[in-house]
């Protein structure tokens, strides 16, 4: 056994059975040890950022990290934008990045370079694997600080030479995670007590506690106060749908925001931080809280977050029941196609425990409201902003259930960032509908244009921010990565285009001309 054998072998004693991977040369001791481990499944990434983005979704949905193997200092930094997303969702990764062997490091061949100053940013725990007796205790740590608390990003560091090279060493025990935060009595009771003053109350949730059973709570717990539940702005994963509690998120859009919070006198935080604008405006607030607003910070994102929620109920009681969305789904409108109508047609389609992966960015932020009542299912947002993360989020979450729909909403911009990751999907088969929005622009940016003041947009302004000259082809793209696609811009179009795509297993994209 060698180095990177002991480095598989330790994945594996840990429950670690998928690698996202696009190696290089000094990674290929790792390969042949991947290719002599038949229980691994080895998932090739064309881009290194669909790489990161494909663990982040899959761990979001196995609940368990996922490897990844980057080739070098290059290939990291090819996977940090995602790496950047997966670490405010607190997905757990560990993250293999190749080094030179020691031997060669001194003499700076062309890719050398500072592996621990590039990682350092989007990871909470860096490792260095210099020799193959201490992989397998590094290998252990790095799956530690991955199942630490809420989910942290691992980035172990092999050199070519531990690789390699031969070792008697063990396979360290399996790693045992270490039981979340409990919950402070006297933060609870202080929640407690701010929820029966009479003021009024929001209460914003993230994490495990906008799963099925704690909105639940947390709503009988509301109606009890008299308090508001919210999910705070960007969440990892939702469930939500007909038959679970309908929550809203806080608005991207600033004056949205300030309007929903005007009235808050206090704000309970479950796991989320106090809402505040993705950037700053000029002659707006950074804050979306009126000033005096109290915030009592509950329970932290690393807390037990169900266990806190029960705690909370303890203390207020709780109303009989909660309330559930029905099933039901507005009239199907006609004519061209919107946002909305894509929206009205997945809430008439969507089906039972579908996973919908969303970087639909400006198109799809009205896509709740139309949804309370589809099917129960997963939601998966953009956590950290940094776009290029649907299609490589939606292949790891339908690597991770391959049993389940899953249905990207798809931004054309921010899909061009990470196209490959088609080329993936229907490599491995994947039952992913990928549905791009093309309104041939990044109509964001337009938006934040003028948001920020800066004025109309001239010739150079559009020619940076519109993608019509010459306008994207989704169709021949996808087909080109192997993916059948088709292309609609009327709703009825786009309703029969869903309900195949829906009626059948494996990859397709829809092209919805908006």
């Amino acid at each position: 056994m060698n180095g990177a054998d002991l480095l598989c072998e330790t994945l594996l004693a840990n429950g670690i059975d998928t690698c996202f991977a696009n190696p290089g040369t000094s990674e290929m001791h790792f390969v042949a040890a991947l290719d002599r481990q038949p229980r691994m499944r080895c998932v090739l990434g064309l881009f290194e950022g669909v790489v990161t983005g494909a663990a982040d979704g899959y761990a979001r949905m196995a609940e368990k990290p996922a490897a990844t193997l980057l080739h070098l200092g290059p290939g990291l930094a090819n996977g940090l934008a995602n790496m950047h997303n997966a670490r405010r969702a607190r997905s757990p990764m560990v993250n293999v990045v190749g080094d030179h062997a020691t031997c060669h490091l001194a003499l700076d061949a062309p890719l050398t370079s500072d592996i621990d100053s590039l990682a350092r940013p989007m990871s909470h725990w860096i490792g260095r694997a210099e020799t193959a007796e201490a992989v397998g205790q590094r290998t252990a740590e790095a799956i530690a600080a991955a199942r630490a608390g809420a989910g942290g990003i691992a980035t172990l560091i092999l050199h070519a030479d531990a690789a390699w090279t031969e070792t008697s060493a063990p396979v360290p025990a399996a790693v045992v995670p270490a039981a979340p935060a409990a919950p402070d009595p006297a933060r609870i009771r202080e929640a407690a007590e701010a929820l029966r003053n009479g003021k009024r109350t929001t209460i914003l949730v993230t994490g495990r506690a906008l799963r099925a059973p704690q909105t639940e709570m947390l709503d009988r717990i509301a109606q009890k106060t008299d308090a508001r539940v919210m999910a705070q702005q960007a969440n990892a994963r939702m469930q939500r749908g007909a038959g679970r509690v309908a929550l809203d998120r806080v608005p991207y859009v600033i004056d949205q925001a300030l309007a929903t919070f005007a009235e808050t006198e206090q704000l309970v935080l479950i796991g989320a931080n106090a809402p505040v604008g993705f950037f700053a405006y000029p002659g707006k607030p950074g804050s979306m809280l009126p000033e005096g607003c109290r915030v009592i910070a509950m329970a932290d994102a690393d807390d037990d977050l169900p266990a806190a929620i029960s705690a909370l109920a303890g203390e207020t009681g709780l109303a009989p029941a909660p309330r559930l969305a029905e099933h039901g789904a507005p009239d199907m409108p006609g004519g061209a196609l919107t946002p909305d109508a894509i929206a009205i047609a997945l809430a008439h389609l969507m089906p039972q425990d579908a996973i919908v992966c969303d970087e639909s960015i400006t198109s799809g932020r009205d896509f709740f409201r139309s949804t309370h009542g589809a099917a129960p299912h997963d939601f998966l947002q953009l956590t950290g902003g940094s776009i290029g993360e649907g299609i490589p989020m939606a292949t790891g979450a339908a690597v991770a259930c391959p049993d389940r729909k899953v249905i990207g909403l798809q931004a054309d911009g921010s899909g061009m960032y990470t196209v490959q990751g088609l080329w993936t999907q229907a490599r491995e088969r994947l039952d992913v509908v990928t549905i791009v929005f093309a309104n041939r622009l990044y109509k964001i940016l337009h938006g934040e244009l003028q948001n920020v003041g800066a004025g109309a947009p001239g010739e150079n302004a559009r020619r940076m921010l519109d993608l019509d000259d010459p306008a994207l082809d989704w169709v021949r793209i996808a087909n080109g990565m192997g993916v059948e696609a088709a292309r609609a811009d009327t709703a009825e179009a786009f309703f029969d285009l869903l309900r195949s795509a829906m009626s059948r297993k494996g990859p397709f994209l829809i092209e919805a001309v908006v």
